[in-house]
């Protein structure tokens, strides 16, 4: 499977399991403080092929995906499940770097472009707090479960309205990843 767009990932480590999985050229962050360089390597990467952003699915990771976000806008987003990205090792971090090929793969296959000034939610956050997605007991499970559902990875409370603004999911998809999270919760 070939890439056309660059992938934009956190390490050497990410590259190299990125390139296990698919033929595509990477661009490096090394970690959550960009270097204003990396920055125009990726502003011009998106310009010329498009940029797919895939970093890890913790908190640095969506720090990295914000500031490029706010750098460079319209750039597409792939995402893994934190399940997917845990090493075998105990204790270990999260990372792209331990997804398996067949993931890395299904990830590149849904990836997301994210434009919220153009869509406005149908979801609001009286409905995600009614459905128990904020500020409840549960809540970061509930939110978790939905990210994976939906294939948009884990938020928080915070973030959650943004996240669905951001990759404009709609209320039929959202009713979908409800219906299927409930169908896996009765097995």
């Amino acid at each position: 499977m070939k890439i056309k767009e660059v992938i934009v990932v956190e390490g050497k480590d990410d590259t190299r399991a990125i390139h296990r999985a698919v033929e595509a050229d990477t661009i490096e962050t090394n970690g959550s403080e960009i270097a204003p360089g990396t920055l125009e390597r990726i502003k011009k990467a998106q310009a010329v092929r498009g940029v797919i952003v895939f970093t890890d699915p913790d908190f640095p990771g969506n720090k990295i995906r914000q500031t490029i976000e706010a750098y460079v806008p319209g750039c597409k987003h792939a995402f893994i499940e934190r399940n997917d990205a845990r090493s075998k090792r105990v204790g270990a971090s999260l990372g792209v770097e331990h997804a398996s090929v067949a993931v890395i793969k299904e990830a590149l296959e849904h990836v997301y472009t994210s434009d919220p000034d153009a869509f406005k939610s149908e979801i609001t956050q009286a409905e995600l707090m009614a459905l128990g997605y904020l500020g409840g007991t549960g809540s970061k499970q509930k939110r978790a479960l939905l990210g994976d559902a939906l294939k948009i990875g884990y938020t928080n409370g915070k973030q959650l309205l943004n996240r669905l603004r951001m990759f404009q999911i709609t209320r039929e998809q959202f009713e979908a990843a409800q219906a299927a999270i409930e169908k896996g919760s009765k097995k």
